[in-house]
């Protein structure tokens, strides 16, 4: 990758799409559009919902809702990370409340005490004799396909789905694994309400608007250009870097590796890391309760955890990420989602030189039209 943007910075090119692409400004209003894409993307692809420094250790579990389920993800004693319908199966009551983590050894129900272990296991019914004859075995949490790849948790929220994690990942787990996700440190996290999710989204994808939209903030130092690899509907998108040119005559060895790692890596649908191997910001992007909201959750990570005067500035940096993203990004699209809930714009444009969006609709459009689970899973099996 390092070598293609060097070639591109000698030669003063950028990426390019064939044509210009057209979205209908229908896709980011309308409700049965946004069912389907709740139906048919949310609910079926593998989607980045713990990092497996967050549930490190046998016992340790997080809590999250996701495009309006409610999910436990846990790691069991024999070390493997788990994921379940976050509610009880007395009542449907929610184990844990969303957005909390910890460690225990049990799950204790708050309405009537019905306890679970953290492999799911149904393990204590309160006053059992009088409550009658149940088969506890038949009453483990509701699992939800589950698989780690580098450093990440994907879970499928739709129980007994097929979770085919190699084909959708094609690849990209090899480069992420860079990362070490899985023992980087978690500092902070934030919780932002954006637009449409897709219009949300864009912006992850988007260089093009970084020095005009942000130039209050950290855009008068970015290149509107953009430089795109692509694993399937995976995405890593990186602007002109001069200091790569430095390494074209160094060793492969000597080259420092996260200068060549950096960037904005995007794992298809939801989730964008911004940063290198030293740390970064890695969002979770989800719809809304309605078509035109979305929640971000803003995780703030660190290969090594700094001292106190490191900290402070660590916790300032995310403080400033928090307004970048709030204050400038989806303020504007919360503005542009007011112009097309108005119905008189017929669609937005992607430019030739916006290709990593355009592959985005492209495959969100696919899925869509892909009806059954089987012709979605092939989707990926095909590249």
């Amino acid at each position: 990758m390092a070598r293609r943007h060097m070639a591109h910075l000698e030669t003063g090119t950028v990426d390019q799409a064939p044509e210009v692409f057209r979205v209908p400004a229908s896709h980011y209003t309308d409700p049965e559009r946004w069912q389907l894409e709740i139906d048919r993307v949310f609910k079926r692809v593998p989607l980045v919902l713990a990092m497996g420094c967050e549930i490190k250790e046998p016992g340790d579990y997080k809590a999250i809702e996701a495009a309006g389920t409610p999910v436990l993800i846990t790691r069991g004693t024999d070390g493997k990370a788990r994921a379940f319908l976050n509610a009880c199966r007395h009542r449907g009551t929610p184990l844990v409340a969303a957005g909390t983590s910890g460690s225990t050894r049990h799950f204790v129900c708050p309405y009537h005490a019905w306890t679970y272990d953290p492999q799911g296991q149904l393990v204590r019914i309160t006053d059992n004799p009088r409550f009658g004859d149940v088969d506890k075995s038949c009453l483990g949490l509701r699992s939800l396909p589950t698989a780690e790849r580098a450093g990440l948790v994907f879970v499928v929220l739709t129980p007994d789905a097929p979770l085919e994690i190699d084909a959708f990942l094609a690849g990209y787990d090899k480069v992420l694994e860079y990362f070490d996700f899985g023992n980087m440190h978690l500092i902070a996290t934030n919780q932002v309400v954006g637009p449409n999710w897709k219009l949300a989204y864009d912006g992850y994808l988007d260089f093009y608007h970084l020095p005009i939209l942000h130039k209050n903030s950290f855009g008068p130092q970015m290149s509107r250009d953009a430089f795109y690899d692509a694993w399937g509907p995976h995405q890593r998108v990186t602007g002109p870097e001069p200091r790569l040119l430095e390494l074209k005559d160094k060793s492969d060895q000597e080259w420092d590796a996260n200068l060549i790692a950096g960037g904005v890596w995007t794992i298809f649908p939801h989730v964008s890391y911004a940063g290198d191997p030293r740390g970064g910001m890695l969002s979770q992007l989800f719809p809304g309760p309605t078509p035109d909201r979305s929640i971000t959750i803003q995780n703030h990570l660190v290969a090594k955890l700094p001292d106190e005067a490191g900290m402070k500035k660590a916790l300032k940096n995310v403080e400033f990420l928090k307004h970048v993203v709030e204050d400038e990004d989806y303020f504007t699209g919360l503005q542009i989602q007011t112009v097309l809930e108005t119905g008189e714009i017929p669609e937005v444009l992607f430019g030739r030189n916006e290709s990593g969006g355009q592959r985005f609709h492209q495959w969100l459009d696919r899925l869509i039209d892909a009806a059954d689970p089987g012709a979605a899973l092939a989707l990926f099996k095909d590249g």
